[in-house]
């Protein structure tokens, strides 16, 4: 198994939640991707190479504070990205 940052998995999960909640800003694949990774930045990445990490990932996730950690963020990314889209129009 190749590494893979479990937290861009929670982060693109709560962004589709949270998005049902706008429906005013844009929702194309680009706006999506650019808050993913405004987020994914400001947020300690968690790297999974086996079950047992994917077990561990999984759990922390589940964790209220990081779970509020990541919808800060995503909120926060929404907002920075929605005002200055860099999509082609």
């Amino acid at each position: 198994m190749e590494p893979i940052n479990y937290t861009l998995n929670w982060i693109s999960k709560i962004l589709d939640e949270v998005l049902e909640n706008y429906s005013d800003i844009c929702h194309c694949e680009q706006c999506k991707n650019d808050m993913i990774a405004y987020a994914a930045n400001k947020i300690k990445p968690s790297y999974v190479v086996n079950k047992h990490g994917y077990v561990y990932a999984k759990s922390k996730i589940l964790d209220q504070q990081d779970r509020t950690e990541i919808l800060a963020e995503v909120i926060n990314a929404i907002n920075k990205i929605s005002k200055n889209p860099h999509h082609l129009e």
